[in-house]
């Protein structure tokens, strides 16, 4: 959700490939800069002799907006908030389940399902996911100050404090913190009290953060003390030396982000080489080089391989409390939590 945020924050510059390259013998990923790493999916490299083509966008709402102008690709990496609006949008087609070599194996906590019910058409098939939780600076924010997420309305941390500037993170920190986890079933009660608690915390921030960057040199700096962050900010002033922690078990509990593929209409180029692709993502050969940049892996089987110790270094061990996972909301829903939270940030 990162790693994923050095990738929101990277300038969509970076060379949007034409929909001539995708031939019919190939394949066109439409990605964030940094997934075109040939260790994620290393499997349909030894199957092809090389990484698919890619194409590149610096967030969703560009990648839709190109997609919507006809752009053509076969297939995009986009977070599970958004999944809804493209399905409603017509440019998705659902995945073939019985071509998904590891469908089985995903975890049912990231799809929202028992996975292998085969009830509903499957248009998002999660690859990556990642957590996020308290992080603050452990040499002057006692535990039990972040014991629960009051923190972020507690006086005595005005002007110290930040939020992502990232709806789908603000409002999973507002539902939680107001007794939801899961806001796929939100009401407008719901809504309306998450939306006042972030509205009341307001005032207490120093600023709202936008990349994970930005957010360990607020933290460096003692600007903030304390700011709800990506699991990545763990390992990242870990390595640099800083008194980082990483609450994930406030009372409240602290929720997960995920991302997944989806397969495009009207791709050019190969359907098998889409699964050949979406296959080698979900292999258990890929669960250490995501691990690696910072991203926990879809494939359950895979990631219990991993010793807890290692998986808690970077934020995305097991925990005791409650979990909200970022999964697809109705589009409604979202536009009304977006339109909300940018009046909250104008201060309105």
């Amino acid at each position: 959700m990162t790693a994923l945020a050095r990738l929101l924050a990277t300038s969509a510059a970076c060379c949007l490939a034409t929909a001539a390259a995708a031939q019919d013998d190939s394949l066109l990923v439409f990605d964030y800069p940094g997934f075109e790493n040939p260790d994620f999916h290393s499997n349909y490299v030894e199957q092809h002799g090389d990484s698919p083509e890619f194409a590149y966008f610096g967030d969703e709402e560009e990648a839709f907006q190109k997609l919507r102008s006809g752009f053509r690709a076969d297939v995009s990496h986009v977070c599970a908030g958004s999944v809804n609006k493209w399905i409603e949008a017509g440019i998705l087609e659902p995945w073939d389940t019985s071509r998904i070599e590891h469908f089985g194996d995903l975890n049912s906590n990231l799809t929202g399902q028992d996975v292998t019910d085969g009830t509903e058409e499957v248009y998002f098939v999660p690859t990556d996911f990642g957590s996020t939780a308290i992080a603050y600076n452990a040499d002057e924010v006692p535990e039990e100050d972040v014991a629960s997420l009051d923190i972020f309305a507690n006086p005595d941390y005005a002007g110290r404090l930040t939020l992502p500037d990232n709806v789908d993170d603000a409002y999973a920190l507002a539902y939680l913190a107001t007794g939801t986890t899961n806001w796929q079933d939100a009401t407008d009660e719901q809504f309306q009290a998450a939306s006042d608690w972030l509205r009341e915390v307001h005032p207490n921030l120093r600023t709202y953060w936008t990349d994970p960057a930005e957010l360990s040199q607020l933290l460096a700096s003692g600007e903030v003390l304390a700011g709800w962050a990506w699991n990545e900010t763990l390992p990242t002033m870990a390595e640099q030396g800083f008194p980082i922690g990483f609450a994930r078990e406030p009372e409240q509990g602290s929720s997960l982000w995920l991302c997944g593929y989806v397969n495009l209409q009207d791709g050019e180029g190969s359907e098998e080489r889409a699964y050949d692709f979406l296959n080698a993502l979900l292999a258990p050969s890929a669960t250490q080089p995501l691990l690696d940049a910072g991203y926990g892996h879809s494939n359950q089987a895979a990631m219990s391989e991993i010793g807890d110790e290692a998986l808690t270094e970077v934020g995305l061990g097991p925990i005791d409390a409650p979990v909200l996972a970022q999964l697809p909301i109705d589009g409604e829903l979202r536009q009304r939590q977006s339109a909300e939270f940018e009046k909250i940030k104008a201060g309105f």
